[in-house]
């Protein structure tokens, strides 16, 4: 089992086409999102493979479980991706899957309670 990278971080904002906004403007970062497949949020401000999911602060209730919380991601390939999911089986710890269209995620939590991601790509988003 390997991590490859931080994948992301997901955050909340006030506003979310001002950030959007700012982080592509100040800090370069792209703009991606997929309202057919992922509904109005979040957004996805991205650079190379890394990036952040901007949700906004207060539509909680229109929220699930994955964006409930402020979360981090890490990357992992396929094979990994399943090796984690047994190893935590094992372990009896906790998860839940997710089907993301582009990819697929687990949640669990840390000891604190904040929420870990770890994402595996399953499609290729510029096909």
């Amino acid at each position: 089992m390997k991590i490859n990278f931080l994948d992301h971080v997901a955050i909340r904002v006030s506003d979310m086409e001002k950030s959007a906004k700012w982080y592509e403007e100040i800090l370069g970062l792209s703009h991606f999102e997929d309202a057919e497949n992922w509904g109005h949020f979040p957004f996805m401000m991205v650079s190379g493979a890394s990036g952040i999911a901007i949700f906004p602060k207060k539509e909680e209730d229109d929220l699930d479980y994955v964006s409930a919380r402020i979360h981090i991601a890490f990357n992992v390939d396929n094979e990994s991706f399943d090796q984690f999911q047994s190893s935590l089986k094992n372990k009896g710890v906790e998860f839940h899957f997710k089907d993301h269209h582009w990819f697929h995620s687990i949640y669990l939590k840390d000891l604190d309670g904040y929420t870990i991601e770890l994402t595996t790509k399953i499609m290729d988003a510029n096909k």
